[in-house]
């Protein structure tokens, strides 16, 4: 088996990540691989931060700004303000819509997830490990407002990164027979 196949059978999300982040040398690989995802038209429509230090407290304010004391479900300004200490670094993935005849606005989105899937096994491949949210948070216009989006952009995902505190024991993999079938049936 192939050691990028292995990776992939073997990964999980790591909810409990630690210093040190990647740094800038491993960034700039891990975003070299993002930008080979699938890109209809070649529009590039991804743009990512990376925000650690003093941006991570900055970002707990941007998310506090979302909260909606009205709504009893909703996480709670201090719970939205702590949210990005879950990692040394957060990089949002962030999707630029573009008009063009040939490519709808989905596929853009697509390939900006897909970017952000080789971003994390890129970050994976060199010891580090990652953790993909969005949530409430990554649609309300007041985090859109605060991270500086475009009226055309869209938060694809908020990856947490870091080096992992302990590894999670690895999941057991769906049956494929459960999820894929021939058509027509034979």
């Amino acid at each position: 088996m192939s050691e990028l196949v292995n990776s992939i059978l073997n990964r999980s999300s790591e909810p409990r990540l630690a210093e040190p982040a990647p740094d800038a040398s491993v960034l700039e690989e891990a975003f070299a691989c993002a930008a080979r995802a699938p890109d209809h038209a070649l529009l590039r429509p991804w743009r990512y931060l990376i925000i650690e230090g003093d941006g991570l407290e900055a970002l707990g304010d941007v998310f506090a700004a979302a909260a909606d004391p009205d709504d009893p479900l909703a996480p709670k300004v201090q719970k939205l303000r702590q949210m990005p200490h879950r990692a040394p670094m957060m990089i949002v993935g962030i999707t630029r819509h573009q008009k063009h005849p040939k490519v709808p606005e989905i596929e853009e989105s697509l390939s900006t997830g897909c970017g952000m899937a080789f971003l994390l096994l890129a970050l994976e491949a060199r010891g580090y490990s990652g953790m993909w949210r969005t949530g409430p948070v990554a649609y309300h216009s007041a985090v859109r407002e605060g991270l500086g989006l475009a009226a055309n952009e869209t938060i694809t995902g908020f990856l947490y990164v870091g080096t992992p505190i302990v590894n999670k024991p690895s999941v057991a993999p769906a049956e494929t027979k459960s999820f894929v079938s021939r058509w027509p049936n034979d």
